[in-house]
């Protein structure tokens, strides 16, 4: 394999190369930055009072918009500002999107990343750190995030946790045969596991382990199917093994990091497969955090 010396430009001191042109890769292919599946919604988007946001982006196949503001050179405060700004203006015009704000610069410095682990958390914010690389006659930029959003606090946390139902009032609010899909999907999880349980809350059917919870799949039982929503972080790959399985995936859940899955009688059987790996893969990133 051959080794290729690759040269590390900075952009804010580059004769030809400035923040414009930066813009224009991330319009062409939004998907460099990492994000996922994003699309370009707007470019130099007017903000009222405010100026103008750099990039406004949108994932392909939720309600989820990203507000990027691109920065030459370090991090600083007016830019950690702006960005909060921009990002705070467009989920007040536009609530009904999931908005997540986006730094994007040549250094994120210490001091920024100190700034960020005050407020991360109450607001969503991920910061990506840019490099220019050339070779031969060519320059390429990476894309690497270094702070990524926080998610808030997991389903089985504060008050649903002394909110407990049974059996017979989850029969009632769905049916006893959405209930028996809710058994055979447990079955499954018990392959990661074989002492995890049904929790029946008021608004969901949990996990627990030994009488913890242990939320990595959760179920919401209707009167004609089941609500299948594993925690999975957003992918393409994911949302794309799910469609071509041909189950009836709903919006990812952004606030909760979870998929949303309808599953009909007989769907269970039909893709014990690739609901085994879901559930697989959930179990091992919920062992990761």
């Amino acid at each position: 394999m051959k080794y290729i010396n690759l040269e590390k430009l900075l952009i804010k001191h580059h004769p030809n190369l400035n923040e414009a042109w930066v813009q224009d890769r991330i319009a062409e292919n939004p998907a460099i930055l990492g994000l996922g599946d994003v699309i370009l919604k707007d470019k130099e988007r007017i903000q009222p009072r405010a100026g103008r946001l750099d990039l406004l982006l949108q994932d392909a196949e939720s309600r989820k918009r990203y507000e990027v503001e691109i920065q030459l050179g370090s991090t600083d405060a007016s830019h950690i500002i702006r960005t909060i700004e921009y990002w705070d203006i467009e989920r007040k015009r536009y609530p009904q999107y999931d908005h997540t704000a986006v730094i994007v610069a040549e250094d994120i410095t210490s001091r920024f990343l100190n700034v960020v682990s005050l407020f991360n958390g109450m607001i969503p914010l991920i910061a990506i750190q840019m490099n220019a690389l050339k070779y031969e006659d060519g320059i390429g930029l990476l894309f690497t995030t270094v702070v990524d959003q926080v998610p808030l606090g997991l389903v089985d946390e504060d008050e649903e946790l002394q909110e407990l139902t049974d059996r017979s009032y989850w029969e009632n609010r769905g049916s006893k045969k959405t209930l028996l899909m809710a058994d055979q999907l447990l079955e499954i999880a018990r392959q990661c596991n074989p002492s995890l349980e049904l929790k029946y809350n008021k608004f969901y059917i949990g996990l627990a382990k030994d009488g913890q919870p242990s939320n990595f799949v959760i179920f919401r039982p209707k009167k004609a199917f089941i609500r299948f929503e594993p925690r999975l972080k957003n992918s393409l790959q994911t949302q794309e093994r799910l469609e071509n399985a041909g189950l009836d995936v709903m919006d990812y859940d952004t606030r909760w990091s979870r998929y949303r899955i309808r599953l009909q009688p007989g769907d269970i059987e039909n893709n014990k497969e690739v609901l085994t790996e879901v559930i697989q893969e959930a179990y091992e990133e919920s062992n990761d955090e």
